[in-house]
């Protein structure tokens, strides 16, 4: 996977065409693929890269973008979260599993 984006979409549109198709949404104790209606718990999926971007004129423009897979749903998506003072509250287990350690 590339390393390096110079945009949010830009990144977006490259990890589609890679397969990661799902839009998942966090929520306080899991990810959420509300496509297929699946509650992803921590211990069901991976993070394969982690993004930042930070926002050129606003700081509260700032996002993450996580490429996550699940073997057991036999899924990959993308999941877009706020950091900073609009980051979401989540469980301890949530917060340790998308702590991104690249391999």
């Amino acid at each position: 996977m590339k390393t390096n984006y110079d945009t949010l979409s830009e990144a977006i549109s490259d990890l589609k065409s890679k397969g990661y198709d799902e839009d998942l949404n966090l929520k306080q104790n899991c990810i959420e693929c509300r496509a297929k209606n699946y509650e992803i718990l921590a211990n069901e999926f991976e993070v394969n890269q982690m993004y930042r971007f930070e926002g050129a004129t606003n700081p509260d423009d700032s996002s993450i973008l996580f490429a996550i897979s699940s073997d057991k749903y036999d899924l990959k998506g993308l999941l877009v979260d706020a950091y900073g003072v609009y980051g979401n509250p989540l469980t301890s287990e949530m917060i340790q599993k998308l702590r991104y350690r690249p391999g």
